[in-house]
């Protein structure tokens, strides 16, 4: 007779693992039940059911050509001059949040 449950044992940062309980709390739904869903998904899929991918970094100063670094300037002085900014708070704080 096969086990009707098995063990699986994972590293999780306790920050991330903290935030994702209190979610799954306010859910009503628990951690096993959401990694069986998972496994479950990858099992139907066979692929993990969510995309990987790294994210674009963005272009550094030897990268660019001249032509590219000039338009980038160009944008974000005429953006300046048509107003288009925000306080260096509000950018900050924007910051931090998606950090």
């Amino acid at each position: 007779m096969a086990a009707k449950t098995a063990n699986v044992l994972a590293r999780v940062e306790p920050e991330i693992k903290e935030k994702a309980e209190a979610i799954m709390a306010k859910l009503g739904i628990p951690a096993s039940v959401v990694i069986n869903m998972l496994y479950k998904q990858i099992v139907m899929t066979r692929s993990i059911p969510f995309p990987l991918s790294l994210p674009a970094a963005p272009m550094t100063w030897d990268e660019m050509d001249v032509d590219t670094f000039n338009t980038i300037m160009q944008n974000g002085l005429d953006e300046a001059k048509a107003d288009h900014s925000r306080p260096a708070s509000e950018v900050l704080t924007d910051l931090r949040r998606g950090l």
